[in-house]
């Protein structure tokens, strides 16, 4: 058995517990995307960072692959994690701007702006198809091809492959196959009128080590129950 604190709580997993696992046990929020539970994990998106260590040497890490290690001390909410959990989905919001399970994961992180030039590139590189094909539907009937910039998903040489079975896998798991009407500005991008979500109610500037980690957030459940006004769906006559 492996010990470790999580945003200072001690927690004590088997060996080989990964920490965005031992985060989830407590009930502190990590964001995923390529993650997705009965594949392997595979650390594309970057988008369940969290920072380990102690001063001077802290470090981002992705959750979802990272091993618990003894002593180790994790923080999922520090300022420096929602920073770069904010740019991983302005970046991603360029490449897909109208992923529907993008948009609404940078509404709830409060990303009010996309400051890149949007793509349209229709694919995040997230490998959850590949991996469902291969792990869950035992075809490989799809796989990456090339590298960098040329990086794609796809069957070798285009050709049709004959171990597809058409079952639709690669489409229920796409994160951006679900598509949501949405502008072409970049600084427009962002819809959130589904989520209907406000601004966070604490002020961020008081907590530069450790940012609210709280899914729903307490106070703000609070600030509705006293002001109903706020509850009112976006699309409502009143």
């Amino acid at each position: 058995m492996i010990t470790l604190s999580i945003n200072g709580l001690p927690l004590t997993v088997e060996k080989g517990t990964t920490l965005l696992e031992a985060a989830q046990f407590l009930g502190f929020p990590i964001p995923t995307l390529c993650h997705m539970e009965g594949l392997t994990p595979y650390g594309a998106c970057r988008l369940c960072v969290v920072e380990i260590g102690a001063k001077p040497a802290l470090k981002l890490v992705t959750s979802c692959t990272y091993p618990a290690e003894e002593g180790l001390k994790v923080r999922t909410a520090t300022t420096r994690v929602v920073r770069a959990r904010k740019m991983v989905l302005e970046l991603l919001l360029a490449s897909c701007p109208q992923s529907k399970t993008i948009q609404d994961l940078a509404s709830s992180h409060q990303v009010r702006q996309q400051r890149f030039r949007q793509e349209y590139e229709d694919c995040i590189l997230c490998g959850r198809c590949v991996r469902m094909c291969e792990e869950q539907m035992m075809a490989k009937a799809i796989g990456f091809r090339g590298r960098g910039g040329s990086r794609s998903i796809g069957t070798p040489f285009d050709i049709a492959s004959e171990t597809c079975r058409r079952c639709g896998g690669c489409i229920y798991v796409c994160p951006v196959c679900e598509l949501r009407c949405t502008y072409n500005e970049p600084e427009k991008a962002i819809c959130g009128g589904c989520a209907n979500l406000s601004p966070p109610c604490i002020d961020q500037g008081q907590f530069d080590d450790m940012m609210c980690y709280m899914d729903p957030c307490v106070a703000c459940e609070i600030k509705e129950k006293t002001n109903v006004k706020e509850l009112i769906p976006c699309n409502s006559p009143e």
